[in-house]
């Protein structure tokens, strides 16, 4: 295990401990002592002999032993000296909490990577810099700045930002959250996210991982890893910078950004990581994952004391798309026998409003029998009669007694259901201080569930022309040309099983008039030039052209007006084209994301592409069943199947195309873009087509 030493050293030495009050160096060997760490603290200090009690040394050789762990606190200037210190007692786990480095500029980027180097050489291991500590409460260990020591527990949790997990600890502390390990990575110039969350799957203390992520690092090994690690422990992540200010902010702070906001949500999906919007709702999900079991399926069975509140949870229930539990008969007849005449037999049950403790516990203990309910919503509200410390704990009892379907509870008040949510939280019954937020819980658990049900990934694999493709790439990049034309850009298509339209380029008005008589009419003409990649911005795309009159018109009037509009454009002729005749305009297309590859898109194509901005991403290589998700994640879905008379098209052609799209950008990562738009596709059992391409490459 590459971070035992962090997470349970026998020796700790703060390299940089101070005398002074409210300094960094004196509050984590402060915490250290008030957390009641039961290893050997070693404060390093040459100006002092003695702080807090304990004696100080004034270098690492000094101490006369090896520390498992060293916490730097020193300038940033003097912290490379320091890692030399730490080789030569070989201290091979080192937390750099001092700030100074690449999130201050170049200076500090040329200081990170001098301690970088010196640690590798030294095999030592880095977290930091520039970051709050670690914490690990079974090990009763604060090696941070970051405040009390919470209680046990297991959840774990990430942190790019030292002042956040400060105040989730804060957070966790006032509500009784408990924590398995806290770990600041700050610039995460050694150790990354990717590191500890691997170390963590292995972690048999932690049952939920936890983060708050500004960047990550190598993005490729960070999708297959963490999708293979969900399958294990649900990951839940807040990323920010999902905005051009925050984006700018999150490079500042960290000194380093990857990835575009699509590419993370789209690594996001397919590595099961669930996504979260805000801290709180972080944690309520977590405390969930953490003490409650998975649910079998995504109905929900409500028990309230009273009706607005019932009606709000099932208001809530149908918006997430879960499904509002069905009683069985041999329920609601158990619930008739014991419940008073007036209480709602259905869901919602409505126990009314002087329920005692003993008809909460009754209806739950029924209703978690009833194999139609897959998970449980409490509701209470505090009227005169009601007793939420006792009702508390009947719900506990019955869910240690039961645990085999998950219980959330919205106690919902202040005062006067204190005690009860206490109560709650000590016996590890998640509770939520509204039935939206409960719901909202739910759903992100059966999300899950239904994630780690899914089919076995399959990526077909078509037959295909390598070769092909190959010359013409590596011909545009000897001849350092970054843009393929349309011509050698639908070769490749053709290459990978795609069909385009017949066409030949002309020269003279004649030769597209023979061109176009040899196509049969309809028609389409474009102009054709390598500097022209937007033909239709200049004029130079006409359709629908009828009879060699229009095709001379057409012709004239091109290589009249563009040359006039691009006069250092090269202009090599006119494209005489086949023209489809019928279908549904959609465009295929492929952006290579730097961090995470290549990231497929589908949408109404031609120019409804950029009316609408209705498209879809996924990342490459695409199965099947992502192929079709594709489609339906788009809002004009519905009109690919057919809407007010109009025909539905062939879905499954448009998803192979998009497989096929996929394996020729997974094999060939010189290709950075590509469109193809429009492709035409028509009822089923058509054919589609590839009326206009695009790509560009890039050497790699």
């Amino acid at each position: 295990m590459r971070l035992e030493k962090f997470f349970n050293p026998k020796s700790v030495a703060i390299i940089g401990a101070s005398r002074v009050k409210n300094k960094v160096g004196y509050e984590i060997l402060k915490s250290m002592i008030e957390g009641g760490y039961e290893g050997e603290i070693f404060p390093v200090n040459h100006k002092a002999e003695e702080i807090e009690g304990l004696k100080c040394y004034p270098n690492l050789e000094a101490i006369g032993k090896t520390p498992d762990l060293a916490i730097i606190v020193v300038p940033a200037k003097f912290v490379a000296e320091t890692i030399k210190d730490c080789a030569k007692v070989q201290t091979k786990a080192v937390v750099i909490i001092t700030a100074g480095f690449k999130e201050v500029g170049k200076e500090g980027e040329k200081l990170e990577k001098e301690i970088i180097k010196l640690s590798k050489q030294a095999g030592i291991n880095i977290i930091g810099p520039n970051c709050l500590g670690l914490i690990v409460p079974a090990n009763k260990l604060n090696a941070s700045f970051g405040g009390q020591l919470p209680a046990n527990g297991s959840i774990s949790y990430i942190s790019q930002s030292g002042a956040l997990l400060a105040a989730i600890l804060d957070m966790a502390n006032t509500n009784g959250i408990g924590f398995s390990k806290l770990i600041s990575i700050g610039n995460k110039a050694d150790i990354d996210e990717l590191d500890i969350i691997k170390e963590l799957n292995d972690d048999k203390d932690t049952k939920v991982i936890a983060g708050y992520l500004e960047s990550i690092n190598n993005g490729n090994e960070f999708a297959s890893q963490a999708e293979q690690i969900s399958h294990n422990k649900p990951i839940l992540l807040i990323k920010s910078g999902a905005t051009a200010a925050g984006a700018k902010a999150a490079s500042s702070h960290t000194g380093s950004l990857a990835g575009g906001e699509t590419a993370y949500e789209c690594v996001f999906e397919r590595a099961g990581i669930i996504r979260c919007n805000s801290i709180k709702q972080q944690l309520d999900f977590a405390t969930a994952f953490a003490n409650q079991p998975l649910p079998k399926g995504n109905s929900v069975a409500v028990i309230t004391n009273a009706g607005g509140p019932g009606i709000m949870a099932a208001d809530a229930i149908e918006q997430q798309g879960l499904v509002f539990a069905k009683l069985s008969e041999e329920t609601i007849s158990k619930l008739a026998e014991n419940l008073p005449k007036a209480a709602n037999l259905y869901n919602p049950i409505d126990v009314l409003g002087d329920a005692l403790a003993d008809r909460y516990e009754f209806a739950l203990d029924t209703v978690l029998d009833d194999p139609n309910v897959n998970a449980v919503l409490i509701l209470l509200t505090p009227q005169s009669m009601t007793e939420p410390a006792a009702t508390a704990k009947a719900i506990v009892k019955i869910s240690q007694k039961k645990p085999s379907k998950p219980i959330l509870v919205s106690m919902l008040g202040a005062q006067k259901v204190e005690e009860g949510i206490k109560i709650l939280t000590e016996g590890k019954v998640p509770h939520y201080d509204s039935s939206d937020n409960a719901v909202e819980t739910i759903k992100a658990i059966t999300n899950y569930v239904g994630w780690k049900a899914r089919p076995k990934r399959i990526v077909r694999l078509f037959a295909v022309n390598r070769r092909k493709v190959e010359n013409i790439i590596e011909r545009h990049l000897r001849h350092k040309t970054r843009e393929i034309s349309e011509a050698e850009s639908k070769e490749i298509l053709e290459a990978y099983g795609f069909v385009t339209p017949k066409g030949t380029i002309a020269t003279t008005a004649e030769q597209a008039v023979s061109t176009a008589e040899q196509l049969g009419y309809p028609v389409v003409m474009k102009i054709w030039s390598p500097d022209i990649l937007h033909k239709s911005d200049v004029g130079g795309v006409r359709v629908g052209i009828n009879n060699a009159r229009q095709v001379r018109d057409a012709f004239d009037l091109m290589m009249y007006r563009i040359p006039k509009k691009q006069p250092n454009a090269n202009i090599l002729g006119v494209l005489v084209q086949q023209m489809c005749k019928s279908g549904t305009e959609v465009i295929l297309g492929m952006n290579r994301d730097k961090s995470f590859g290549p990231l497929m898109m589908f949408g109404m194509g031609g120019i409804m592409v950029e009316v609408l901005k209705d498209v879809s991403f996924h990342l490459a290589p695409l199965t099947g069943r992502e192929a079709k998700q594709m489609l339906i994640n788009t809002r004009t879905y519905k009109i690919l199947q057919g809407v007010r008379g109009k025909e539905a098209v062939d879905i499954d052609a448009i998803a192979e195309g998009l497989q096929r799209l996929s394996q020729l950008v997974t094999e060939f990562p010189q290709i950075q873009e590509i469109d193809i738009n429009p492709y035409v596709v028509g009822r089923e059992g058509t054919i589609p087509i590839a009326v206009d391409a695009r790509i560009s490459v890039e050497k790699v």
